[in-house]
């Protein structure tokens, strides 16, 4: 791409940062979840008289905050690898600590293991926290006195308590075994009902559609996380994402109440709905099933900007902390680690919301820290009931969340022993500044050429596909497989290019994006969706009615 090539820059927006959203379905999860993870061995240590140790057990406690959205299949083979990253990090960390004093030198290592951390996690979508959780305990533990011979016991703490957050992340399954992907297929279809009342017409169309299709991803990812192994009642809900599928591709011919009802039926531990005509609703399902996925060095490939954003801005906003002679930099790095989103815009927004919760939040401290200091069960108790606001809050809004997790992070630093609260107070606020303020100029200036060759592929893979079912519209009797694959290889190609451009669209500094043929791709793509329902039947579909109800 030539120099005169026309780049594009954005607007850093202010309206809406800081509003307050709906909370999650299921924020109680993970704000139980990591209480119960966190207290056990936080009140052991307590009775033992051991807090300073209390660092290395949360490093194995706070891994019960992910894989929440996922089935529990998968949700276990999640948290084991969530676990064994924890620990691998918290080693590097531990055994740098042990061999140099040099701050500059930890500063480094942090941001690189940051930036490792940051592709690691979006590569393999594990979800929130993400990075965050991860870098802040690497991050500290850096600059955590250490001698080599106490790294495998400190080692073994986080190995004990990551294995406890294990079964408090797995004990749910015993009396929901299908929760996750109940509630993932439920969203989908009361997404897609609000689409369908829409009918495909008027202005609200094309924020219900992207909503709906996210959503119907969203679905799609749960059920199919557990690869190949499958049962009738996962059967069932896997029909139940193909007719919201329907209703997304074809919404003038959907029923939304019957969508709704179908929802309301997956609540609790009730029958699950089956439809009646679908015996070859999955065909589709089956074929993408069996297809492999990418490796996982492919899906680093296109984060290599982001982790030189992540590596660069962490390192950075480290030595500024350190030239200002603050005494814990690693607060200024996990700042810097937080802000990168998909693009500059988002990173900018969440900079805000970072700074605005970090702010707030040391004032919460200040208020707290007297009674902190009356007992050291004080502390403790202090610290789980920000664990559990942190989680229950933060779904709303990333400040709202921070607004407990800051006072949490410094109550957690006086567990080996109590310090001066002004001086916190102080460098918290100093490193919060200048984190968000190095690490949201990095992203400015690391650019990310490549968000326009991703809209590109996209642009490219949903004409592909778009043509490939045209092709077999125009046969007159088409194998019922082919069609069905057809029309799930175009709606998930229309729903990567929707989530492409909207990710481009907020990055700065690149060339023009080629929104005018996106509009185009996706209006032609959808009429192709609605016809290849159409064809297979989608007025019978809509209309289906539930003929049997499988056992959970």
């Amino acid at each position: 791409m030539s120099a005169a090539t026309p780049t594009t820059t954005r607007r850093l927006p202010l309206a809406g940062v800081l509003r307050l959203g709906r909370p999650s379905d299921i924020w109680f999860k993970p704000a139980f979840s990591v209480v119960a993870a966190v207290a056990p061995p936080n009140l052991a240590l307590l009775a033992l008289g051991r807090l300073d140790l209390a660092m290395y057990t949360m490093a194995g406690s706070l891994c019960a905050l992910y894989g929440h959205n996922r089935p529990y299949l998968a949700r276990a083979r999640t948290l084991a690898w969530v676990i064994l990253g924890m620990v691998g990090g918290l080693a590097v960390a531990l055994t740098a600590a042990s061999l140099t004093t040099n701050a500059a030198v930890l500063v480094t290592v942090g941001a690189l293991m940051a930036a490792v951390q940051k592709v690691l996690c979006d590569a393999t979508r594990v979800g929130p926290p993400g990075n965050v959780v991860l870098t802040f305990i690497s991050s500290a533990s850096l600059f955590a006195p250490q001698t080599f011979s106490q790294v495998p016991g400190h080692l073994g703490l986080a190995l004990a308590a990551g294995a406890w957050a294990w079964l408090v992340g797995m004990a749910p399954g015993l009396l929901r075994p299908h929760g996750p992907e109940r509630r993932a297929t439920a969203h989908a279809l009361n997404a897609t009902a609000a689409h369908a009342d829409t009918r495909g017409t008027g202005d609200g169309r094309d924020r219900t559609r992207a909503a709906a299709a996210a959503a119907v991803q969203t679905a799609w990812q749960s059920l199919l996380a557990t690869g190949a192994r499958t049962d009738r009642t996962r059967r069932a809900l896997e029909h139940l994402v193909v007719r919201a599928e329907v209703a997304l591709a074809a919404p003038a011919d959907a029923d939304p109440a019957l969508l709704r009802g179908w929802a309301r039926a997956l609540r609790g531990t009730g029958r699950v709905p089956r439809v009646a005509g679908a015996d070859d609703d999955l065909l589709g399902v089956d074929a993408e099933r069996a297809v492999p996925q990418r490796p996982l060095w492919r899906r680093l490939g296109p984060l290599a900007p982001l982790a030189a954003r992540t590596a660069l801005g962490c390192a950075l906003a480290g030595y500024v902390s350190l030239a200002l002679g603050v005494g814990r930099p690693y607060w200024a790095l996990v700042t810097a680690a937080s802000l990168y989103q998909a693009n500059v815009t988002l990173t900018w927004s969440r900079g805000v919301q970072r700074v605005v919760g970090n702010l707030l939040g040391v004032l919460v401290f200040a208020a707290v820290v007297p009674l902190a200091h009356l007992h050291p069960a004080a502390l403790v108790l202090c610290c789980l009931a920000f664990n559990f606001g942190a989680e229950a809050l933060i779904g709303r809004n990333y400040w709202l969340g921070s607004v407990c997790v800051t006072p949490m992070a410094l109550l957690v630093t006086e567990f080996a022993r109590t310090q001066d609260a002004g001086q916190l107070i102080t460098e918290r606020v100093v490193d919060t500044v200048v984190g968000a303020l190095v690490g949201f100029a990095t992203a400015v200036v690391v650019t990310n050429r490549r968000a326009g060759d991703r809209i590109e592929h996209a642009l490219t893979a949903v004409e592909r596909a778009r043509e490939q079912a045209a092709r077999l519209l125009t046969d007159p009797q088409p194998a019922p497989r082919a069609l069905e694959a057809a029309r799930r290889t175009l709606s998930a190609a229309l729903a990567d290019l929707r989530a492409t451009a909207d990710a481009a669209s907020g990055e700065w500094w690149q060339r023009a994006l080629p929104q005018e043929r996106v509009v185009l791709a996706e209006q032609s793509g959808h009429r192709t969706l609605a016809a290849t329902v159409r064809r297979q039947g989608a007025h019978s579909w809509g209309g289906a009615r539930t003929t049997e109800d499988v056992r959970p």
